[in-house]
């Protein structure tokens, strides 16, 4: 063998089973060959199991590697064995191919359970109803054998709780909440605009979970339990927690304007004392318990978002397998099967359209992008600089805009706190949200025109305006979160119930609270007159004019990134405000229940399907991972509240302490010894160090299995191209074995004919 032979070997080695068997992919046999297996195939008709592409092909795989890694002596022995192992192969391969064409005489062998089982297997098949019902009529029809005793009684239980379930999960589905909506939704605009209406559900579901905690936990103690008598302050010390409780309840009493506060909808209704139950030894801590619940509620949120992220991303890696088979993804599996209506389905025809469009412009742009010259890469450079520049510029005209929107009514407010400026006192307090929402609203019509200007992938550019609108979104929330701070966070002086300075409420966490229940209204309410007297209109003009300009007016998509956004907005209001009301997540149930028909409104009568396709996998894998973003900027100025800020000495249940967290390891003082040293070792380098090491090691193991289960992957890859082609040869061999039979057929039908001429003559 030489040198260049010996080097092409080496250099295929490493390939798989389909580049190791590609010289059997295109069959060709010369005629001799063709004869030889005709006359063995007579002989033996499972012979054909060994001339199988994939058989080759292992046995060819097999020979190279023995071939390279031995001497040439070894080689000629073991050339002897591998061909005695070839061959017990083969006698194997025939023995197992003669037991596979054996009938399966258990077929017959039927009974009342497997017939039921294979009955529930049928109703889960992607067949047509008519052969579901054909296969049913056959497997009834046929005899079977009854069961006996104690096997009888045990599959008549198990069929009567399988008909229970499927009933009970029938009348389910038709009792769920806004099951004819998501259907009506879905038949008009496909699967991933019902994924953003199922975000909605599953929204309202975690809202309600997180009401209901708290309500248990903090709420119904307050109202069951008696309230422990107030104590009456003393002159001498007129800054105490006491006199502070005693004026801000005078002053709650006197000015009605703020007599809300007393309800249980904020933090300043709760006591810091223990509540005891009349007649009983029950005690009810209810500093303990409002913190605790709080943390409660922010950490079963993250479970919820972390599982349905985790579920999401395992569709969205499933079905981002395909990547590299997208326009067959389109062609054969792209139409949607929900639709039910002839305009529906000519929308999804154009979506399909500007999809297959919208690959080849990203595919044309990847082109230009891999040509550009120098100049013209320079030249983009400066643009997409001066978008961003213009986008900075924007967001923070918008922030200094926002703030001083915020300091100018907060001032104007203590302005006009006499009761004949009510009107004008409510409008003052409404004023920031009212420009906050505004801004929300009009801002990302900016950033769609100028995103236009940077010549992005048009998969990018989503992306690109979704999250340059979601951070303008939460920079206008820490503007507002940053005005609170220059109000709450100053300390309180010991002579004083509350920072006159910076002009402290005498309660800041209920005035902080008050403020997110305002933002959270306004919000809603600015959605539904945007959905009802703006857009409802235009959509009108647009179906009933002929004008294109009215028609560019009036006509609007749904737009679902921008939807999404408004749904991230309002849960992070609410988990923001949580600790400062803890009854949001209530007035959150109710407004992601108005939102879900504002939205539907907004869908079904004022837009018209967007040209974008939305997978459900994709658009559920994109809501999670955001709200999830979402989710950890809210914690991070709730934990600093907690750990950093000084509560209020008037009000709450932690008034009097230096922080929130001071309070918790008082707490944790109190624990028993073993305990505190237990959670204390927890949390020095003794454990930390060996727990690292040991979750490393963890991490190491799965990567080791994933990167075994991906070659896995690629070996059943390849043994699926194999079997393909197994199946193509299996066909060609057929196809030559039915001509070859046509044509002897047609042979000895001419010589009959001949024969019977030469009689006649």
């Amino acid at each position: 063998m030489s040198g260049g032979e010996r080097k092409k070997r080496g250099c295929d080695r490493g390939h798989g089973w389909e580049e190791a068997g590609a010289e059997f992919y295109q069959e060709s046999y010369p005629a001799a060959m063709e004869a030889d297996l005709q006359q063995a195939l007579q002989r033996d008709p499972s012979h054909i199991a060994t001339l199988l592409p994939s058989k080759k092909s292992r046995v060819a795989t097999a020979k190279r590697i023995r071939n390279d890694t031995k001497t040439t002596l070894r080689r000629r022995t073991s050339t002897r064995s591998c061909g005695t192992t070839t061959s017990r192969r083969m006698s194997t391969n025939l023995h197992d191919a003669a037991v596979s064409m054996l009938p399966d005489l258990s077929e017959n062998l039927s009974n009342e359970e497997r017939t039921w089982e294979e009955i529930m297997q049928i109703k889960a098949m992607p067949v047509c109803m008519s052969q579901k019902i054909q296969l049913k009529n056959q497997l009834q029809s046929a005899t079977k054998l009854r069961l006996q005793g104690f096997e009888q009684l045990k599959w008549q239980r198990r069929k009567a709780w399988q008909q229970f379930r499927i009933r009970m999960k029938e009348a389910y589905s038709k009792m769920e909440l806004w099951n004819d909506s998501l259907k009506k939704i879905g038949g008009n605009f496909g699967m991933g605009i019902v994924a953003y209406f199922l975000f909605i559900k599953w929204l309202m579901y975690l809202n309600l979970l997180l009401f209901a905690i708290i309500y248990l936990l903090i709420v119904l103690p307050v109202i069951v339990l008696e309230v422990p008598e107030n104590e009456t302050c003393s002159s001498n010390n007129v800054a105490s927690v006491v006199c502070c409780s005693e004026l801000y309840r005078n002053k709650t009493d006197e000015n009605s304007s703020i007599s809300k506060v007393l309800s249980l909808l904020f933090y300043g209704s709760y006591t810091h004392k223990i509540y005891e139950s009349v007649g009983t030894n029950l005690y009810y801590n209810s500093p303990l318990s409002y913190i605790c619940t709080i943390l409660t509620v922010f950490i079963i949120s993250l479970v919820a978002i972390v599982r349905s992220a985790a579920k999401s991303f395992r569709e969205r890696i499933v079905e981002g397998e395909g990547q590299f088979y997208r326009y067959c993804n389109l062609v054969f599996g792209g139409w949607d099967y929900c639709i039910n209506n002839e305009r529906s389905a000519s929308i999804k025809h154009k979506a399909l359209y500007n999809e297959m469009k919208a690959l080849l412009e990203s595919e044309r742009l990847e082109e230009e992008r891999r040509n550009r010259t120098p100049e013209e890469e320079t030249k983009l450079f400066f643009t997409r600089l001066f978008v961003n520049l213009i986008i900075l510029t924007v967001l923070s005209g918008c922030g200094l805009f926002v703030y001083y929107i915020i300091d100018f009514s907060f001032t104007q407010m203590s302005a006009h706190l006499a009761k004949d400026h009510e009107i004008l006192n409510l409008f003052f307090e409404f004023l920031p949200y009212i420009c906050i929402v505004v801004l929300n609203v009009a801002v990302p019509f900016l950033f769609r025109y100028l995103v236009a200007l940077e010549h992005y992938n048009p998969s990018y550019v989503v992306e690109v305006t979704l999250y340059r609108t979601m951070f303008f979104r939460f920079a206008s929330l820490a503007v507002l979160l940053t005005s609170l701070h220059a109000l709450v966070a100053g300390k309180i002086p010991d002579n004083e119930c509350s920072n006159k300075k910076t002009e402290q409420p005498l309660c800041w966490e209920t005035f902080v609270g008050q403020q997110f229940i305002k933002l959270y209204s306004t919000d809603i309410f600015i959605q539904f007159f945007m959905a009802f007297f703006i857009n409802f209109p235009r959509s009108l003009i647009a179906r009933h004019t002929e004008n294109k300009v009215l028609r560019f007016v009036g006509e609007q998509e749904f737009d679902l990134p921008k939807h999404v956004l408004d749904i991230f907005y309002s849960q992070t209001v609410c988990w923001l405000g949580c600790f400062f009301a803890p009854l949001l997540p209530m007035v959150a149930v109710i407004g992601t229940f108005l939102l879900f028909y504002i939205k539907k409104f907004t869908c079904l009568v004022n837009s018209t399907s967007s040209n974008k396709i939305y997978r459900a996998s994709r658009s559920n894998c994109l809501f999670m991972f955001n709200l999830l973003i979402s989710f950890i900027l809210a914690m991070i100025p709730v934990g600093y509240s907690i750990a950093k800020i000084m509560p209020s000495k008037s009000c709450g249940p932690f008034r009097g302490l230096e922080t929130v967290w001071s309070f918790l390891s008082m707490t944790f003082s109190q624990f028993p010894n073993w305990l505190q040293s237990t959670l204390s070792f927890l949390g020095t380098a003794a454990f930390g160090i060996p727990a690292f090491v040991i979750l490393s090691l963890l991490l190491y193991y799965y990567y080791v299995m994933w990167l075994a289960n991906k070659h896995m992957v690629t070996v059943l890859k390849n043994q699926l191209v194999l079997e393909g082609h197994d199946k193509q040869f299996l066909l060609n061999r057929l196809s030559a074995f039915i001509k070859q039979q046509q044509d002897q057929n047609k042979f000895h039908q001419e010589q009959v004919n001949e024969l019977g001429t030469f009689q006649h003559v």
